[in-house]
């Protein structure tokens, strides 16, 4: 076994696969940051809102007001330095650190494919992605044929753990029984041209959703495979354009898939890109070609990937340390690669009581939160518990002097009639945030099963 894995250290692959994935991602990065910039979502995201819910343990990280467009700027800066391959290791730091900040600031953002992001850049800091046309290659006058296998195929073992993770999500009797909830978003795109008329009929929504399951269970398989990886590389384009054109509010993460999946394919085509854009912005190839670069600290970047991936294969089954429905609950359903698996939503009333005076206020949650960030405290018990503290912090300055807070809250889950969700006797300042089982959510009383 120590041979076998020796053996694979050793082992030595075309760089062009990994250079090609660097100059892809920091293109595709410094597009996002364009965009989130352009639309304006600097200000209504990360700047307007009073108060911003936090990632347990990441309380201290807090927004920098107008600052936060310096903070994109750098993100975006960095993004375009990895793209060049300038500095290529210090923007790869810089850009983890920068975007990773961003995402902490406000977990209402939290997406998967943010997360998948912040897992990426900081294996690139790792690997050799600058081993060849890049502005470091030229500057040392030395390219790369060869890298090590291992700091490409990471990249690789990523990938197939966020599709086949997401595959097994999905087996589960509300997608694969019921079909939700593609059953209850579908027929809201009956607009779309050409298919729109068939996106209410029954049938659609099972293709879809066993479609969905079986795709993402086997195409990592059918990428690692010689013989259908290019027969699964077009499988991709059509599954994440389709993705796009249903779920346009998922944003940039279907090409952002795409583009990470071209890493699989065979590094003639990459060789190919790279000769293209060689002569396409006429640069000078670099005067030297060695055929194997030599890593420096090579065991200690091995060991750090190793348990990251590790640590990725694990993530998405903490849940089941918890007792109680997942989707109900939401115990350990965040960094789980569980994409898309849920239509869930509530309404949540508080209510303060200042246990001295007696006096009670009901509140408007929209003087506290956006639209956006009232949508998922609604329904999620952790964001439920964190706004209940903010708000004794605010009414105690307005003069109650010994708060209590109560919320009345109801959420319905794929197409479920509406329950309560939170004891409504309870009051919620006598809870600690933590990992343990959060007993103050009221039974689910239904069964969703599978994994």
């Amino acid at each position: 076994m120590k041979t076998k894995i020796n053996n694979y250290i050793n082992q030595y692959s075309e760089s062009s696969p990994l250079v090609v994935f660097r100059v892809l991602f920091g293109l595709i990065m410094l597009i996002s940051v364009i965009r989130f910039w352009s639309n304006g979502w600097i200000e209504t995201t990360y700047i307007n809102p009073d108060f911003h819910f936090k990632y347990y343990g990441f309380e201290w990280v807090k927004s920098l007001g107008s600052w936060n467009y310096v903070l994109f700027l750098i993100c975006g800066l960095s993004s375009f330095f990895i793209m060049i391959g300038y500095k290529y290791t210090l923007s790869c730091i810089i850009f983890f650190t920068s975007f990773t900040y961003i995402e902490l600031i406000d977990k209402t953002t939290y997406l998967n494919h943010y997360y998948f992001i912040s897992i990426i850049s900081f294996i690139l800091i790792f690997v050799p992605a600058n081993c060849q046309f890049s502005v470091d290659s030229f500057v040392k006058k030395t390219s790369y044929i060869s890298i090590p296998r291992w700091s490409i195929d990471v990249v690789k073992y990523m990938l197939f753990i966020v599709y086949f993770c997401a595959g097994i999500a999905k087996i589960n009797s509300d997608w694969l029984i019921e079909a939700q909830p593609l059953k209850t978003w579908l027929p809201g795109k009956y607009d779309l041209p050409l298919v729109g008329e068939y996106l209410h009929q029954s049938w659609t929504h099972y293709f879809m959703s066993w479609g969905g399951m079986i795709y993402d269970i086997l195409i990592g398989f059918l990428l690692f495979s010689k013989k259908f990886r290019n027969y699964a590389f077009i499988l991709v384009i059509i599954f994440h354009v389709m993705t796009s054109i249903f779920f346009p509010s998922i944003g940039m993460f279907p090409y952002i898939m795409i583009i990470a999946t071209m890493i699989f394919l065979d590094s003639h085509l990459h060789n190919k890109i790279i000769l293209f854009l060689s002569n396409f912005f006429k640069s000078k190839k670099e005067s030297k070609t060695k055929e194997k670069i030599s890593i420096k600290n090579k065991k200690l970047k091995i060991i750090t990937l190793s348990l990251l991936i590790l640590l990725q294969i694990m993530l998405p089954f903490r849940y089941s340390i918890y007792d109680g429905e997942l989707f109900w609950t939401e115990e350990g359903y965040r960094f789980s690669w569980r994409v898309m698996l849920m239509e869930k939503s509530g309404i949540a009333t508080f209510t303060i009581i200042d246990n001295n005076s007696k006096k009670r206020v009901v509140v408007s949650n929209d003087e506290f939160l956006t639209s956006f960030q009232e949508k998922q405290m609604s329904h999620q018990p952790d964001f439920i518990l964190e706004y209940a503290n903010y708000l004794k912090q605010y009414y105690k300055q307005k003069g109650f002097s010994d708060p209590s807070v109560y919320v009345d809250c109801f959420v319905t889950l794929n197409g479920r009639l509406s329950k309560r969700f939170i004891k409504n006797d309870i009051d919620l300042l006598k809870i600690d945030e933590s990992m343990r089982r959060k007993n103050w959510i009221l039974p689910f009383n239904d069964e969703i099963q599978g994994f």
